[in-house]
C-alpha cells in the first residue's frame, strides 16, 4: 500500500505579491486592499469542500502563490486552526510555506504560527542575476534569509533558478555550492522557463536570449545532479533533492503518487477520487480575487471550473506525474485507480534504449532518461487515436 496516494492534502493559494517576477506565470496579483476578505472567502471556502471531502484528516497543508509570506503570522494560524478543525491534522503532517526572502523577520511568526517546513524563494545569490530575474531582493539578504529560516525552523528547503543567460557552468558550480554549504536538507534547483504569457515570453519572442542555450541548459541539469549528489542531496525527483526521506517536501510527493487534494484560494486546483470509485474530480478556482470572493458571497464555493476526468485521462495525469520520481510510477496505484496499464511495448523500446526499468511494482527513469522526463512519460500513455 501507498500511504500517500490514499492520502489527502489541502494547499491554500495566496496570490498577492509584492512584485511580479517577469518569468513567473503563475496566478498573481499585486495586492488592492482586499486580503482581510480573501482571508475569509479562504476560510469560508475550506468548510465547503468539508462538506464534499468528508472526514479524513490531511496529510499536509501547503501555502503557496504568490507570495504567502505576505500573510501575517496571525493569519497563517487561523488558516491551520480551520484546517485542523475541519479534518483534523494527520500525525506528522506536513505544514509548509513558500517564504519570500524579504519577508525574514516574519520567518518565526510563521513558525509559531504551526509552519513545520520553510521553502525559501532564493532564486540566486548573485546581485546581477536577481536583478535580471526581476527579485526584490539581494544576495546578502537572500544569506540572511536562509540563515534565519535554518535557526527557526527544522525542515527548510531553498529554491534556485539557473540555466540563466550569460551563467557559465564555472559559476553556476560556484553558486549551487554555496547554497549547499549552509546545510538544509532540501534545495529545488530549477531551469529557467520562458512561458509565452509572462513579461520574458514577450521579450523572448522580440528575439531577446534570456535562458541558456539547450545544450548548455542539459549540461547543467547533470553538474547539478552531480554536485547535490556529491553533497548528500540525492535527487527524489526531477528538480528537487534531498538529505533523508524525512527531509524530502510530503506535500509535493503527494502531488507526485497521485494522491487527493484539495484547493483553495484564487486560481487553486484540486484532485479528489479516483476512476475506479466514483470518478477522479479536477476542480480549478475562479482565478482572479474579486471574481473568487463574489462566487464564495453567492454560493459558498470558490470552484470555477470542474470535469470528471475519464480513465484514460487520469491514467496519462498519473504517468506524467509519477515518472518525475526516482522511485518512479508504482503500477499498483496505476491500475487500482484507474483500471488501466501502461503502454508495454513502448516501455519495453525505452527499457531496451537504457532510459527506463522496472523495479519490484514500479517502473522509473534511469540517469540516461532523467531529462528526456516529459517524452518519455507520454510515451508510456497509450495512443487511443
Amino acid at each position: 500500500m501507498n500511504p500517500l496516494a490514499d492520502a489527502l492534502g489541502l494547499y491554500v493559494h495566496w496570490p498577492y505579491c509584492a512584485r511580479i517576477c517577469p518569468y513567473c506565470d503563475f496566478n498573481v496579483y499585486r495586492p488592492k486592499g482586499q486580503e482581510d476578505a480573501l482571508l475569509e472567502a479562504i476560510l469560508a471556502d475550506m468548510s465547503h469542500w468539508r462538506a464534499r471531502s468528508g472526514a479524513r484528516p490531511l496529510a499536509s497543508l501547503h501555502f503557496g502563490g504568490g507570495t504567502p509570506s505576505l500573510m501575517t503570522g496571525a493569519q497563517i494560524e487561523r488558516l491551520i486552526a480551520h484546517a485542523d478543525a475541519l479534518w483534523g491534522l494527520a500525525a506528522g503532517a506536513e505544514i509548509g510555506l513558500e517564504a519570500n526572502p524579504k519577508d525574514v523577520d516574519h520567518f518565526g511568526d510563521f513558525i509559531a504560527a504551526g509552519v513545520n517546513r520553510l521553502s525559501v524563494g532564493v532564486q540566486s545569490l548573485d546581485d546581477a542575476a536577481l536583478k535580471q530575474l526581476g527579485r526584490d531582493h539581494d544576495g546578502p539578504l537572500a544569506r540572511r534569509a536562509i540563515e534565519r529560516a535554518m535557526a527557526v525552523c527544522d525542515r527548510v528547503s531553498i529554491d534556485m533558478i539557473y540555466a540563466r543567460a550569460g551563467q557559465s557552468a564555472k559559476s553556476w558550480e560556484d553558486e549551487l555550492r554555496e547554497i549547499l554549504a549552509f546545510g538544509a536538507g532540501h534545495i529545488s534547483p530549477y531551469q529557467l522557463t520562458i512561458e509565452a504569457r509572462t513579461a520574458f515570453g514577450r521579450r523572448a519572442a522580440r528575439g531577446e536570449q534570456l535562458d541558456s542555450p539547450e545544450e548548455l541548459a542539459a549540461d547543467l541539469y547533470e553538474l547539478t545532479h552531480e554536485i547535490c549528489e556529491a553533497h548528500g542531496l540525492a535527487a527524489y525527483e526531477i528538480s528537487n533533492h534531498a538529505r533523508t526521506p524525512a527531509d524530502q517536501s510530503r506535500h509535493n510527493r503527494l502531488y507526485w503518487e497521485g494522491g487527493d487534494w484539495i484547493g483553495v484560494g484564487p486560481g487553486a486546483h484540486g484532485r479528489i477520487g479516483s476512476a475506479c470509485e466514483t470518478g477522479r474530480q479536477a476542480c480549478e478556482a475562479r482565478a482572479q480575487p474579486k471574481a473568487y470572493l463574489d462566487a464564495i458571497a453567492a454560493t459558498g464555493s470558490g470552484v470555477g471550473e470542474a470535469e470528471t476526468l475519464s480513465p484514460a485521462d487520469e491514467r496519462a495525469e498519473r504517468i506524467l506525474m509519477g515518472m518525475r520520481l526516482a522511485d518512479g510510477l508504482d503500477l499498483d496505484v496505476l491500475q487500482r485507480k484507474t483500471g488501466l496499464g501502461i503502454d508495454a511495448p513502448a516501455f519495453e523500446r525505452l527499457s531496451s534504449q537504457g532510459l527506463v526499468e522496472r523495479s519490484g511494482g514500479r517502473i522509473r527513469l534511469l540517469p540516461a532518461g532523467r531529462i528526456f522526463a516529459d517524452r518519455i512519460s507520454g510515451e508510456l500513455v497509450p495512443d487511443l487515436s
